[in-house]
């Protein structure tokens, strides 16, 4: 190679190892200084890629384990709520019980009042909890904690949906329940519903129930129906003989319920009366033609038969009377059923006191019962008139009921309603567990994808720093060297002296 002034050749190698050199310089001081060896794509474009990926994989990971977290406290609240209806249970369990004994000799409404305010805590817990009908809780519940190869392996599901799952009084089938005395039995009714393994209703059967009661202050008439299946349905379970006419009669205030002799009575403090007939259905729930009047409340003694309309034409004035006050009721004796009800009801309704009118029964029709929760007396100003059974004279009340029938009822239903609870708390419960173990392996799965993560674009801190001490060896060597190289023209010059 020829020395040359114009180009020095010896410098340029030097420049150009000299930038080479501190370019190594700074990417090695980059790496120390960041913690990582790959700082942009253009130092391991595939490792990034990888990395990349990692990455996303444990921050989806990371807000699962949040998830999961707030899942379990979600679960752990209504666990705790549900332990405290266990405990609401027990006490409507001795409440029941109590009340249940044919030699109770103190008052069950002053029972029943604990007893109805505890149910309505049940359901106001319950909603609280989100177990209550249409509940927070009471759904599919989904927790997506990530780390599945498909979506349906990356959460877990709770399910907590539907009536098993209901856990307010109307889930634990005790919204209609009571410990008051009994439930007033279907007079001549002989069929009884507790044997055991008894079923009704088979060949798909159905039974209807006539009650005539006062709904919204007015005397109206409701047919309840009660629908067998092939098999025939059972007395109690969710398409039962009781939970059928439960349904359909809980609007009104009434309950169904099997009294202490193992036959259908109705209750509630609703005034009503009720009859059923059968015509060549299989497995029946009652007899034919049966009659009742409603329990708890006091009902004028066989009821009054109304034969108004155009065949009567005496007026009569009825007069009821109770701690309340006094009514007058003027009936023109041309009325007809209905309007004789509307009219009675529209001056007695203030005082408790309600007409309501009798099913048929024996051939027997038209006819008006009294009821009222508390006693009273009723008057007529005629011997014979609209309402041929009611003598001019006070006409005592009477009040039948079996005793024990509703709250023998109630403690069917609340041992149901602790199984069924028990039923809740283990799927809660296991869904604890199950979400736990989710989230370790959560937690697992983002450990060990941190630690692949790292291998790729972690710096290793050994390497780079004894790089960092090459490359400031071999740039003082660079400068020194092209300082060697930028002086060595000028040797040149002696060359012309």
């Amino acid at each position: 190679m020829s020395i040359s002034f114009q180009t020095n050749y010896a410098a340029l190698v030097a420049e150009n190892n000299l930038n080479t050199n501190s370019s190594f310089q700074t990417h090695t001081i980059e790496a120390l200084t960041s913690g990582y060896r790959i700082n942009n794509s253009g130092d391991d474009a595939a490792g990034l890629a990888v990395a990349n990926q990692y990455q996303s994989n444990i921050a989806a990971l990371t807000q699962g384990v949040l998830n999961g977290n707030a899942g379990v406290s979600a679960l752990q609240i209504a666990d705790g709520g549900l332990s405290n209806i266990t405990t609401i249970l027990n006490r409507l369990q001795t409440l029941a019980t109590e009340s249940a004994s044919s030699t109770f000799t103190g008052d069950r409404n002053n029972i029943n009042v604990e007893y109805q305010q505890l149910v309505a805590q049940i359901s106001q817990q319950a909603d609280n909890i989100g177990l209550g009908a249409g509940g927070s809780l009471n759904v599919k519940n989904q927790v997506y904690i990530g780390g599945g190869n498909t979506p349906t392996n990356s959460q877990i599901e709770i399910d907590l949906s539907g009536t098993a799952n209901q856990v307010d009084a109307a889930g634990l089938n005790l919204a209609n329940t009571s410990v008051l005395g009994g439930g007033t039995e279907l007079t001549g009714n002989a069929v009884r519903l507790d044997a055991p393994g008894a079923t009704f209703l088979s060949a798909s059967a159905t039974q209807t129930f006539t009650f005539n009661l006062i709904s919204g202050g007015s005397a109206t008439a409701f047919t309840a129906t009660v629908t067998g299946t092939a098999g025939g349905i059972t007395l109690n379970g969710q398409n039962g003989v009781l939970s059928q006419l439960n349904t359909q009669l809980s609007q009104y205030g009434i309950s169904a319920s099997v009294g202490s002799d193992g036959k259908l009575s109705f209750g509630g403090t609703t005034p009503f009366t009720a009859t059923t007939a059968t015509t060549d259905i299989t497995d029946q729930i009652a007899t034919t033609a049966t009659i009742g009047s409603n329990n708890g409340v006091y009902n004028v003694a066989g009821g009054a038969t109304y034969v108004g309309g155009a065949a009567n034409t005496v007026a009569e004035s009825l007069t009821f009377q109770n701690g309340q006050g006094t009514a007058t009721v003027a009936l023109a004796g041309t009325e007809t059923l209905v309007q004789a009800l509307a009219a009675i009801n529209a001056k007695t309704a203030a005082l408790g006191i309600y007409a309501v009118a009798n099913s048929v029964s024996g051939g027997v029709s038209d006819g008006i019962s009294f009821q009222s929760v508390n006693n009273f007396t009723v008057t007529s100003n005629q011997s014979t008139g609209a309402l041929t059974a009611l003598a001019p004279a006070t006409v005592a009340p009477t009040a039948a009921s079996t005793a024990t029938g509703n709250a023998l009822a109630a403690i069917q239903n609340i041992n149901a309603a602790i199984a069924q609870l028990g039923n809740v708390q283990s799927r809660v419960g296991a869904g604890e567990n199950v979400l736990n173990y989710a989230i370790n392996l959560a937690n697992s799965q983002i450990t060990n994808f941190s630690a692949a993560e790292s291998g790729i674009k972690d710096a290793n801190v050994a390497v780079e720093a004894a790089n960092l001490t090459k490359a400031q060896v071999i740039q003082q060597a660079s400068v020194a060297a092209l300082a060697q190289a930028n002086a060595a023209p000028q040797a040149l010059l002696k060359l012309l002296q």
